[in-house]
Formats: structure tokens, C-alpha cells, sequence
């Protein structure tokens, strides 16, 4: 005797794609994420050898930066062959050197912005996209007619923040001069 099943799904394969599902979609909550202020972050060691780029003061006051100088900046860092490297890079050890990484190179774009008189720009730590398993480096910075996610190490040019989408770049930690930056899901502070 043979038996023909009359469902030809499997119950908990579809509940197992369903929570899936609906685990993904509330990520995207992520990408809308708050700074807080913070005393320290677990990179505060690491980022010594670039305090002096993160606290120096611009002697120029100059908001309006143009977009086309950032994009110029932004490829000619791009250029730069990516390699590695456990430690923070100086601006000079990536403009020297024969590769650089992300950190070294959002490290040496944000010197550049601030040297240009641009205020308003955040060095983030983060995730390049919600399934990387590694942190990555870029800025951010703020205008008062767009926001702006700058990756030179990926970009040729400076993207809209709202045009990223809500799955990539994913802030952890951000640094601002002195400040610094815990990145919290804007729906915690939404729910409260």
C-alpha cells in the first residue's frame, strides 16, 4: 500500500521561514541608531596613536566645504590599495604607505575635512552591513542640507545617508573630537 501525503509542506520548515522573516525585518531598526554619549569606549587603547587627528583644532572656520573637494578627497583615498593592519594608521603612514585599511583611511579623510573647516563629522565604528562579521571604518558627516556616510574605503564618492538603506553601515561607536559615542537602536528609545 502506498500513502500520498496531501500537504506537501513541512509545518516547521515554514515556521522556521516565517521567524526568520520576522527576525529580519526588525533589524532594520538598527540602521536609525542614537548617540549617546559615553566616558569610554572598548577602543579607547587602540584609537591612542590617532588622538592627536581626532582632538586637533582646524584653524580654518569654514562650514561649507564643498561636496566635489570631499569627492576628490574621498577617491583619492580610494586609490589607495587596501591592506590590513591590527594597528590605527596615522594620516601620514597612509599617505607614506603602500596600502591602508578602513580605519586608516576614514582617519585620513577626517583629517582632511577637518583641515578643510568641516564641522559636524564623526568617525564611526560599526557594521559595514547587519551580516558582517567584522567591524569596519567610515564617516559621517552632517550638513545643513544632507547627512553624508563617507567610505573611502569602498566609495568613490560620498553617499546620501538616506539612500544607504537600513541594512548597511551600522553604527557602534562614533568619535568626535573629544566626544564619544555609544550607538543605541532609535526603537529602545521609542518603546520608552
Amino acid at each position: 500500500m502506498i500513502l500520498i501525503s496531501l500537504c506537501p509542506f513541512d509545518y516547521k520548515k515554514i515556521f522556521g521561514l516565517v521567524a526568520t522573516m520576522i527576525c529580519l525585518s526588525s533589524v532594520t531598526g538598527f540602521a536609525d541608531a542614537l548617540l549617546l554619549s559615553v566616558p569610554s569606549t572598548p577602543y579607547d587603547r587602540q584609537m591612542t596613536r590617532i588622538q592627536p587627528v581626532l582632538f586637533s583644532q582646524s584653524a580654518v572656520k569654514n562650514s561649507n566645504v564643498s561636496l566635489a573637494v570631499v569627492n576628490h578627497w574621498m577617491q583619492d583615498l580610494r586609490g589607495i590599495p587596501y591592506g590590513f593592519s591590527a594597528e590605527w594608521k596615522t594620516p601620514s603612514e597612509v599617505a607614506n604607505g603602500a596600502v591602508a585599511d578602513c580605519k586608516g583611511k576614514a582617519v585620513a579623510l577626517y583629517q582632511r575635512m577637518h583641515a578643510g573647516g568641516a564641522s559636524n563629522v564623526r568617525l564611526v565604528i560599526g557594521k559595514r552591513s547587519w551580516t558582517s562579521s567584522k567591524t569596519h571604518a567610515w564617516l559621517e558627516w552632517s550638513t545643513a542640507g544632507s547627512n553624508y556616510v563617507l567610505d573611502p574605503t569602498i566609495n568613490w564618492s560620498a553617499c546620501q545617508a538616506q539612500k544607504v538603506g537600513a541594512r548597511s553601515y551600522i553604527p557602534m561607536y562614533a568619535f568626535s573630537g573629544t566626544e564619544k559615542f555609544r550607538a543605541a537602536p532609535s526603537s529602545l528609545y521609542a518603546n520608552n
